[in-house]
Formats: structure tokens, sequence, C-alpha cells
């Protein structure tokens, strides 16, 4: 009879069948979901429910999700001078990146030209189209936005959709548990054993990603029409080429010099990178992202602070976007920018896209709030690029998705607070797919034995 090895290294974890492993899954179904697009637009356009209906789902475990990893990892913290450290480092990041990314749309822009040579007269456009998306930015200020993030209530946040509204109460009570010491721990070993089914419930809710990936992106194509790339693919595929260099050259880059690749990065995120590209939003991914981030070696307490922050302040795709798109429209229109003008369109991007946080849609209302304090350029030929943002809506997420995993690992290793063995076995090492069924295996209260990975 021979006897396990107690020493012996632990076999590594069965791999899913290709069909049953969540990537595979959303892939065939944004194929499907296109083909039907095309060649059934009417039917596709009345999917659009399946796409919303997913990231709705999504959204509604969002707020719990953030709480019970901001509080919990606050209140395990020794030191609690570490959360302002941790969150001015973030901040700083943050800034310095997201500027980066306006100077580098701006200055493809110039290089590219994509809008020259159009010559449209901007009397002659549909001012109509753009006319919502116009009002809307006049509601957005960088003061209303500041007084946003304040509540009415300590449990409106959980009702809402604001992000920020939910890290301000979560931080707040995180540092109050921490403070009451040993009466909070009761309080704090609830809040841990419910991480539990609350991360559990992600997984069951991320098993319907395939539907809302196929149901969003048969809306987008059978609505738009690949078509309409064709009249601005010039457009379209400069902003595409400089967010995948802003990816690979700028923050791999930086990934380089904090010891891990961008492309194993990518490859580990591949499952929420395909979620974010069939539903167009990086929110949808949100809640699978945190939970990575923590299997990567990243601290909770910083994975709290930096990813629900970033989601807000972090936006380096639409960054990119907006001064690209404010360019174009100016060249596309004939209209001549001076020095001073295309400064004070990069300082005013600078805070319109900080007080569009949490705003549907905001890449394109922040260009809109843009535009119209600049007024050299027109804000009707926002209506050229109308029928393309759909397109590179998708692009805008899957930059700003990538760009806040890289500053969640970036912040946590200025912290210390990064595993660099936890980091290595998920980047280096094949990672566990994310099962479309139960793992049978899993207990119910043991959170390192989810399905996901």
């Amino acid at each position: 009879m021979h006897l396990a090895d107690p020493h012996a290294p632990a076999a590594p974890p069965e791999r899913l069948p290709l069909y049953r492993q969540l990537y595979f899954q959303v892939v065939v179904a944004i194929v499907l979901g296109a083909l039907l697009g095309h060649f059934e637009p009417a039917f596709a356009e009345s999917l659009k429910p399946l796409g919303d209906a997913f990231i709705k789902l999504v959204k509604m475990i969002i707020a719990p999700v953030i709480f019970l990893t901001i509080v919990t990892g606050i209140a395990g913290m020794t030191h609690l001078r570490s959360v302002g450290r941790v969150f001015a480092k973030a901040m700083a990041y943050f800034m310095f990146f997201s500027t980066l990314a306006l100077v580098i749309g701006m200055v493809v822009a110039h290089v590219v030209q994509p809008g020259a040579g159009m010559n449209i007269n901007p009397a002659d456009l549909d001012q109509s189209a753009v006319q919502g998306y116009v009002q809307k930015s006049h509601e957005l200020s960088l003061v209303g936005f500041a007084m946003d993030i304040i509540p009415k209530t300590l449990v409106s946040p959980f009702v809402g959709d604001n992000i920020l509204q939910v890290l301000f109460i979560s931080v707040l009570f995180g540092l109050s548990l921490a403070l009451v010491g040993e009466k909070g721990r009761p309080v704090l070993n609830l809040l841990e054993s419910l991480t539990a089914p609350v991360f559990k419930l992600v997984h069951i809710l991320m098993r319907a990603a395939p539907i809302g990936a196929f149901g969003a992106i048969a809306f987008t194509i059978g609505k738009y029409g690949v078509g309409m790339l064709v009249n601005l693919a010039w457009l379209v595929g400069s902003f595409y080429l400089t967010s995948l260099l802003f990816v690979i050259v700028i923050l791999g880059a930086v990934s380089w010099w904090c010891g891990f690749s961008i492309f194993r990065l990518i490859r580990y995120l591949k499952a929420e990178l395909l979620l974010v590209l069939g539903t167009s939003s990086s929110e949808s991914a949100l809640p699978s992202l945190m939970e990575k981030m923590e299997r990567a070696g990243a601290s909770k307490s910083v994975v709290g602070l930096v990813v629900p922050t970033g989601y807000s302040f972090n936006l380096d795709g639409t960054n990119i976007y907006m001064t690209l798109a404010a360019l174009f429209i100016a060249q596309a229109t004939n209209t001549e920018l001076s020095l001073g003008h295309q400064i004070m369109l990069l300082l005013v991007a600078m805070l319109s896209s900080k007080g569009a946080a949490g705003v549907t849609g905001a890449g394109f209302i922040t260009l809109a709030a843009t535009l119209a304090v600049v007024p050299e350029v027109p804000v009707a030929g926002m209506a050229l690029i109308l029928g393309v943002d759909r397109f590179m809506s998708e692009c805008r997420s899957l930059t700003n998705f990538t760009g806040n995993a890289v500053a969640t690992l970036v912040v946590a290793r200025w912290e210390g607070a990064l595993d660099r063995q936890a980091l290595a076995r998920a980047l280096n090492e094949p990672p566990r797919p994310i099962a479309a069924a139960p793992d049978p295996a899993a207990g119910p209260g043991d959170p390192t034995r989810l399905t996901a990975d």
C-alpha cells in the first residue's frame, strides 16, 4: 500500500473542456450576434434587452462587492495612515496617465489628420441628433460632481448607480470599524463571512455573460451596421491603433518596470476583456476584476480603493477619444485652432472627464461638454461621429479596463502590498478558466474554491 507524500506538490487543477470555458462561450456569442445583426438587423435590434438586462444584473452586485472588499480590507489594516497614502498614490497615477492619454490623442490627431479633406459645413449637419447629449453636458460641473459624491443617506448609494458614493461610504465605515477595535470584531467577522456568498453570486451571474454579449453585439451591428464604419474608417482605425499602442507601449513599459508582462496580464484577464468587448461596458467586468486582482497578489485594501476609484478617474481610452475626436471635428469642418485653443481644449478635457464619472455614455457626453466650453470647435460636428461612436465605445471600455488593472498592480507594488509569488503564479501559469457551471468540489463557505480564476 502506497501512502501519498504529504510534501508532494498539489496536482494542478483539471482544465475544463473548451466549450465550458466562459471566454470561449463569449467569443462564440459575439460572432453569432454579429452575424445575426448583419443578416437580420431588424430582429437583432429587438435583442437589445438581453445586453441591457445582463449589465443591470452586474450593476446590481457591484455595490455589495465594493463595500465588502473595502470595509474588510481597511478594517484589517494595522496602520490606518496607509489608507490615505494608497489613495494619494492612486490619484497621482491617475492624473499623470489620464493627462498623458489626452496629449497622445491630440498628437495622433495632428499626425494622422483623420478629418482632413472632408470639407464639412457645420450648418449642413443635423444638430438635433446631438442636442440631447449637449443638454446632458450642461448638467456637468466639477463642483456638482464633488457634491454628488456625498450621498443623501447612509444606504442610498446601494440603491443608486454612483460608484463613488459607494466608495465614500465604504471607506468611512471601514475606518470606523477599524477605530472601534475589538467591539467591531463581530461585525467584521460577519462581513468577511458574507464575502463568500456574494462572490459566489457574482459567478452565478457571470454564467449569463454569453447571452448578454450576444444581445448587445447583435443590437449594435443591427442598428448601426458595419457599413457605417467604412465612411469614418480612418477615424475609427486611428483610435483603435492609438489605444492599442497606448496599452502595449505605455502601459506595457509601466508593467515591465513593475515586474510583470502586459501580455500575460491580458491573457489572465481574457474572459473579462471579451465580456467588456461584447457589452461595451467595463462595469460588466468590475466584480471579476476586483477578485482577479486579489488573486494576482494585490492586497484587498488596495484593490478596494484603486479599482472603484479608477473606474471614475482613470479613463485612458475615453481621454484618447476626446482629444482625437475633437480635433477630427475641427479638421473635418476646416476649423483652425491656435496653440492657445488647443491648450484650452486639453485643460477643459482634463476637468470634464472627471465631472462625467459614472455618467452613462460618458465619452460622448464629456466630448459635448468640452466642445461647449471651447466654442471654436462646432458642437454640431459631433453629428459626424454619432454613428460610429458605438463602435469606438468598445475600444474605450477595453482601454479603460486594462488601464485600471495595470494601475491596481502598480499602486500595490508602490505600497509594498503586492505578493510577487501570487502574481507570478497568476500570470506565468495557465490560469484556471471561469466555469460556466458550478464547481461541485467548492464548498459553500470556501471563497478560495470559487469557479472563477
